[in-house]
């Protein structure tokens, strides 16, 4: 398939590091800000009825679902996937890192301590 001058202009761009960490940053804002907008639709809510779910705002989950919105707290990510019937899964890769990492032999699961 044939480049377009977009692909050729994108491939020139990631030749700088600077850009190219950013424009990996903004792709991972995009993914989570895509991810969370199909898990609401997916169980059928507005965005303002998402909102009343949580005791926020109709802007605060529009602000979260925006690809250009990089403050989103694991805390909120947490409520909003329990809200959504989701989990959160967080992966830290280090550098070149081709496998996942093995921190313990066998899963141990831990408890939640709620306060009474």
């Amino acid at each position: 398939m044939k480049k377009t001058n977009f692909d050729i202009y994108l491939e020139e761009q990631l030749k700088d590091p600077d850009f190219a960490e950013r424009f990996e940053k903004a792709g991972e804002a995009w993914d989570v800000a895509l991810q969370l907008a199909a898990l609401r639709e997916k169980a059928g809510l507005s965005q303002k009825d998402l909102a009343r779910k949580l005791h926020t705002s109709q802007q605060q989950i529009s602000r979260l679902e925006s690809p250009s919105y990089e403050g989103h707290s694991l805390s909120m990510l947490r409520r909003v996937a329990e809200a959504l019937g989701a989990t959160v899964r967080v992966i830290l890769e280090a550098p070149g890192q081709t496998e996942p990492m093995i921190l313990s032999e066998a899963k141990v699961p831990y408890k939640i301590r709620r306060k009474p």
